[in-house]
């Protein structure tokens, strides 16, 4: 039931939001952003170095909208929701399959600032619940902040610095991370990958641009995913954990302006689980070998 609640829930926020601020850009075109995106992902085969092996089937969507104040200042909203079903067999490394279904549900608040004509600010603050179904919601509280700043350079080239602080479950994590957009002429491209994408944004990717609306990247990320246990298992509220280094190739499509399409083909490297006491004192922690992963993500701004 606080399953369905929170789904349900989660869902017409989205739908809500995109309604007023679709109706919104009717009126004031030129300020409003809304944007949608989703992201199912294959995670084939992580064979574990205890043996057994597990896969993955996910669902990333993402939603929201941002306004334009002019001179370079922006505020916006992000929803998200994520749906991880995890599937072990054989997995001696652990006294039974350490968790199954895991949920997060978010949201972002997005500022952009320009500081001068060369210089901005982004700060980030965001609070999420990530936790397999089952778990306690209070006890699955993921809250931080990230803040970057770039320059731009000429040609709309842009690069940075950000550090990002978080008290996640149990655990509180800082890291640094760069902010590039970058042309090498008019076909070549350094950038960040997409933040809805199968990989996440944590790192970098070189583009390649053809005609007729085509794109090809190349590129890695770092990439973890922290959440509750369930409060009936045998690790009763513990933490699991899975990061890795999602190696890729990418190919898209872009409609138009507004609608893009992403196919993702690549593996996980330096893959590792972790599971966790109550109180976040490692249990068990368990590498697994490069692993196949296959995404598509749709996008729509409006």
């Amino acid at each position: 039931m606080e399953l369905n609640f929170f789904r349900v829930s989660t869902l017409l926020l989205l739908g809500s939001l995109l309604t007023v601020s679709g109706s919104a850009s009717a009126a004031e075109a030129d300020n409003w952003l809304t944007f949608a995106s989703v992201t199912p992902v294959y995670q084939g085969n992580g064979n574990l170095n205890g043996g057994g092996h597990f896969t993955s089937n996910s669902l990333i969507v993402r939603g929201g909208a941002t306004y334009d104040f002019g001179g370079g200042n922006r505020a916006g909203v992000t929803l998200a929701y994520d749906r991880l079903d995890y599937s072990f067999s054989n997995a001696k490394a652990f006294a039974q399959e350490p968790w199954g279904s895991v949920q997060r549900y978010g949201v972002a608040l997005p500022f952009l600032f320009a500081v001068s004509d060369d210089w901005s600010v982004r700060f980030a603050p965001s609070a999420d619940w990530f936790k397999e179904n089952g778990a306690d919601s209070g006890d699955s509280l993921v809250w931080g902040a990230t803040l970057s700043g770039a320059r731009k350079f000429a040609g709309g080239n842009r690069f940075g610095f950000g550090i990002g602080a978080f008290s996640q479950i149990e655990k509180t994590s800082t890291f640094p991370f760069l902010v590039v957009d970058w042309r090498f002429g008019e076909r070549l491209r350094l950038v960040n990958p997409l933040a809805s994408g199968p990989t996440g944004p944590a790192g970098l990717e070189l583009e390649y641009r053809f005609d007729s609306g085509w794109t090809a990247g190349v590129g890695a990320a770092y990439r973890t995913m922290r959440f509750r246990l369930s409060s009936n298992g045998l690790l009763s509220n513990g933490v699991g954990e899975e990061s890795g280094v999602p190696v890729f190739l990418r190919l898209s499509h872009h409609f138009n302006d507004q609608m893009a399409m992403h196919f993702y083909g690549g593996v996980v490297a330096g893959g590792e689980l972790r599971v966790e006491n109550s109180s976040g004192t490692l249990l068990r922690m368990e590498k697994f070998d490069p692993a196949p992963l296959l995404g598509l993500t749709f996008v729509g701004r409006f």
